[in-house]
């Protein structure tokens, strides 16, 4: 038997009308049985569910909001189902459920688990009508609640995976029927051990087809992305890229660690884990060779320019007078850690801490009260943090010309910059 294949199309390829047409050309001489498709919410869908709950937080309304985002879908699916379809009244259901559930009080303390519970309508909206385009184009596919897949703890909106459960639920229940026809599911969403939905983190999609992928011991994995594959720089934001054929995993993994957006960061682990190649690839030309990444490919030290929005850089100084010891790094990373803030970048002197974090509803306003008690802080929000990989000496002066430079740091093979508009 032939292993599987993992397929994963995010937000830019189902995004209208014409991506899911474009979706079934290149499933149409590909898929077969033994293959999983995943796919993200529709276009900038998650976007708009993050508006509907800052309104519904605020206690504005959000009524408007919330029929725009189902005109959306709507629209879609009259453009591809004739009148009558069955998708209809299951988008409609599926809005009917979203609605009920942001009728239920929403507050600071329960934000994540909120948040949670809203969001994945998302991808189940969209997996719900690109099943059914796939189905009315003769290519049937089974549709799979990815909840009864992924099983993870309950740390909402950073929910760590039950790797145990997890392969279980793919063996017993997604294996049987690959054997029968393929399945598609959704990226970027799970379930804890009693049923609450839980999400896998910001574009979690990529880590879903590699959770899946190493459970069922899969073949490879494939992202279907609109760029040519792994570039050395996001082509939306500079000039003159440079595709990577191949990148070894741990290449990957840095690139990924430093904020590069073409792959979710946790989703090279479980297949170098295992073994298993992932391949990135245009759906804007299919046919193209794409990038794979894999354990034997040859590395290339290509300057690799990685940028970063939203940021806040934070200082922390100690007021007794005292250096900075190890006691006070504990104590700001202890907070950091309860609040599932990920540190982008450090800086230690001889009487504060700065670190580079990013922008998140609440997060900022918690860490202070919870540390201005020991600390002096000072804060700077809406920064960028640059970082060159392999550099060479002309590369970095060009990125700052306009910019105030506010912390800087360097090793031989990295250079970080956080920086602002003068």
């Amino acid at each position: 038997m032939t292993k599987t294949q993992i397929y994963k199309f995010g937000g830019a390829s189902v995004k209208d009308v014409f991506a899911v047409q474009n979706l079934a050309v290149i499933l149409r001489n590909r898929l077969r049985n033994n293959f999983v498709i995943v796919v993200s919410a529709m276009g900038k869908t998650t976007n708009h569910l993050e508006n509907i709950l800052s309104l519904k937080l605020e206690n504005r309304d959000y009524s408007m909001n919330s029929t725009i985002l189902k005109s959306f879908h709507l629209d879609i699916c009259t453009a591809l189902f004739p009148q009558g379809h069955v998708v209809f009244p299951k988008i409609e259901n599926y809005f009917i459920q979203l609605h009920h559930a942001l009728e239920k009080p929403i507050s600071k303390d329960n934000y994540d688990e909120y948040y949670d519970r809203i969001i994945g309508f998302g991808e189940l909206l969209s997996s719900r009508i690109v099943m059914e385009y796939l189905c009315s184009q003769n290519l049937l596919v089974l549709w799979q609640d990815a909840r009864e897949l992924i099983c993870t703890d309950s740390d909402f909106r950073f929910a760590k995976i039950n790797w145990e459960r997890t392969r279980a639920n793919c063996q017993s229940q997604l294996k049987p029927k690959l054997t029968q026809f393929p399945v598609l599911t959704q990226g970027f969403i799970g379930a804890d051990n009693i049923g609450r939905p839980t999400t896998l983190g910001r574009e979690g999609s990529d880590f879903t087809a590699a959770i899946l992928a190493a459970s069922l011991e899969a073949g490879s994995v494939t992202i279907w992305k609109d760029v040519p594959g792994v570039l050395n720089a996001d082509p939306k934001i500079f000039v003159g890229t440079t595709l990577f054929a191949e990148l070894d995993y741990g290449q990957a993994a840095e690139m990924t660690f430093y904020g590069a957006s073409v792959i979710h960061p946790k989703t090279i682990k479980p297949l170098a884990n295992s073994g298993i190649p992932l391949f990135v690839k245009s759906f804007l030309n299919p046919d193209e060779p794409g990038t794979k990444i894999y354990s034997r490919a040859k590395a290339e030290q290509v300057p690799t320019f990685i940028l970063k929005k939203n940021q806040v850089l934070v200082s922390f100084k100690v007021t007794d007078f005292t250096f900075i010891e190890e006691k006070h790094i504990h104590q700001v990373y202890e907070q950091l850690q309860g609040l599932k803030l990920r540190v982008n970048m450090l800086q230690t002197s001889a009487i504060s801490i700065s670190i580079v974090i990013d922008s998140q509803l609440f997060k900022l306003e918690k860490l202070l009260s919870k540390l201005n008690r020991h600390f002096e802080i000072r804060y700077n929000e809406g920064l960028e943090l640059l970082t060159v990989l392999h550099p060479k000496n002309d590369s970095i002066s060009t990125l700052l010309e306009g910019y105030e430079v506010l912390l800087e740091q360097s090793t031989r093979n990295t250079v970080q910059i956080v920086r602002r508009i003068k």
